[in-house]
């Protein structure tokens, strides 16, 4: 079934312009994205996991990455693609956050899939972090896979911009607005 315009969110913020269709598939929910940078400078777009994740080969390079999930007020959930900061203690194998980079007027789209819920949530919130992307934050570029992707400084988790989806409701299949 095709989604209708009340299952498709719309987010501007500065420089930056995300449009999200979510898509219920059985107890799994599948959000399609496309970001497109408005702006004038480059931005890295948070949502290609973590390096921990490839090294243990949980995630291949490229590829989207599982989105962390926090549930709230027991019945609602979010995914987020963002980055983390460094954890305490420091862990030997950091998960260090990976990103692509959108350079102006370009778009990428993509799309991920997540059914590992405790409990089926009620309502799901999606939200992404996005950042001006600086090459002294940047490092070590793969090219290996779906996308290239650059491993990010951890400072990025207090200065990323995040960008999240109006709630939308699991049994009705569409946004509040």
């Amino acid at each position: 079934m095709p989604p209708t315009d009340s299952a498709r969110a719309h987010v501007e913020a500065d420089g930056v312009v995300l449009e999200a269709i979510f898509v219920r598939e059985g107890a799994a929910l599948r959000v399609d994205y496309r970001l497109r940078n408005t702006g004038t400078q480059a931005l890295v777009v948070f949502d290609r996991g973590d390096r921990h994740a490839v090294l243990t080969r949980r995630q291949k390079t490229g590829d989207v990455g599982v989105p962390r999930l926090e549930t709230r007020d027991g019945d609602r959930a979010v995914l987020s693609h963002v980055a983390r900061a460094l954890p305490t203690p420091t862990p030997t194998v950091p998960p260090t956050p990976l990103a692509r980079r959108v350079h102006p007027g370009e778009q990428v789209d993509a799309s991920f899939a997540f059914a590992n819920w405790l409990d089926a949530p009620a309502q799901v919130q999606w939200c992404i972090g996005v950042a001006v992307a600086d090459d002294a934050r940047l490092s070590s570029p793969d090219a290996t896979g779906a996308v290239e992707v650059w491993q990010a400084d951890f400072g990025y988790a207090d200065d990323q911009q995040v960008l999240c989806t109006p709630w939308f409701d699991m049994a009705r299949g569409t946004f509040e607005r």
